[in-house]
């Protein structure tokens, strides 16, 4: 009769442990490899955001200027946020930016998957189209006040036309849709050629199989383009969401001034906070400027947790 000896009856023990429980020796060797690969990011992670968030959440509940004694004020920073009209419009204005901007971009984005995937010349196309997420905010908010001013070549172009009474570009009213054109502007080419990476994976015998069937592009792109690149469009709205709500350089750039922020019709919450923060002749309000972001920070996770779930779909093997 055999016995297992003192040094491989452990190891077969665990061995049949792990077979119980239905691991074989790849997912075994995962197990392993987690902690070791995946802690030094989660400290990271932990240091560098959770620990600020979790400070900011404390100073929201206090009456703080930054340098004096913090006075607690408890939920009441928030309770006078949302009395506050500057706030609120501020608010509005950053979900005008997150849903009308996101679908403005995502709808120029996927028409232009649709054209760039017949083009010979795609990969030049998308070099274009990439361009302008290259250049830093400031440029444009600098050529806007020079493209757009009331003598500038926009309006010399138009006169030229024969229109004598011109839009005024710069003014209070028009100064978020210009911000929000200028950013479906820059972040379509971005989001094109994200999505456009993930297109170029899709097997190319399966428009050709819907080309023998008689598709046309468009049943291409429902089909096929979409349900392939679907986790790559819910990530790009991830990002979108997240990128919409730190909107900053340019809302400042548009309508600001260097004696004067821009009018509060064009604010949102990241301007708001920062007017709260650094204010041009009072005393700096660090609580709700706090509260503010937190609020922010909250409006970003419940749209991306709504997201993910709406946009959930089962993976595309091919």
């Amino acid at each position: 009769m055999l016995h297992d000896s003192p040094r491989t009856a452990p190891v077969r023990g665990d061995a049949r442990a792990s077979a119980r429980r239905g691991l074989g020796p790849h997912e075994r060797q995962q197990r392993r490899m987690f902690w070791p690969f995946t802690a030094p990011a989660l400290v990271t992670y932990a240091v560098l955001f959770l620990a600020p968030v979790g400070y900011a959440i404390w100073t929201s509940l206090y009456k703080w200027d930054g340098m004096g004694q913090m006075e607690w004020r408890g939920l009441r920073n928030y309770q006078v946020l949302f009395q506050d009209p500057t706030f609120r419009t501020s608010l509005v204005n950053t979900l005008k930016l997150m849903f009308v901007g996101g679908a403005v971009t995502f709808a120029i984005s996927f028409a232009l998957t649709l054209v760039l995937r017949e083009m010979k010349a795609r990969l030049f196309a998308r070099s274009v189209l990439f361009f302008p997420c290259l250049v830093n905010g400031m440029v444009f908010g600098i050529a806007a006040g020079f493209l757009f001013s009331p003598t500038g070549p926009v309006n010399q172009a138009l006169h030229f036309l024969g229109v004598t009474t011109p839009p005024k570009w710069l003014s209070t009213d028009n100064l978020l849709p210009m911000v929000l054109g200028t950013l479906i502007w820059t972040a379509t080419g971005y989001y094109t050629s994200i999505i456009m990476a993930a297109v170029d994976q899709i097997p190319k015998y399966l428009y050709e199989a819907a080309e023998l069937d008689g598709a046309n592009a468009f049943q291409r792109f429902r089909h096929i383009t979409l349900p392939c690149a679907w986790d790559v469009i819910s990530v790009c709205a991830v990002l979108w969401t997240v990128s919409s709500v730190k909107i900053f350089e340019l809302i400042l750039l548009f309508g600001g001034t260097s004696s004067a922020y821009p009018p509060v019709s064009s604010w949102n919450t990241a301007l708001y906070v920062y007017t709260e923060a650094f204010p041009q002749a009072a005393t700096p309000r660090l609580g709700t400027a706090t509260a503010a972001a937190i609020v922010s920070l909250l409006t970003v996770t419940v749209v991306t947790v709504v997201l993910r779930r709406l946009m959930r779909r089962d993976p595309v093997e091919y």
